[in-house]
């Protein structure tokens, strides 16, 4: 089941995510946060 969040991000980081969504990498930017989200989880707890 998914959630709906609410985010603040400042100007500079909106800019580069659209960019990045431009690149067609994600479906949107729902999938572009959860992927992030999963990496940074990931990526603490020592997982690559």
């Amino acid at each position: 089941m998914k959630h709906k969040l609410s985010i603040t991000v400042g100007e500079d980081t909106l800019s580069q995510i659209r960019d990045v969504l431009r690149s067609k990498a994600f479906r949107n930017k729902s999938h572009f946060f959860e992927v992030a989200a999963t990496k940074l989880i990931k990526e603490r707890k020592g997982v690559q």
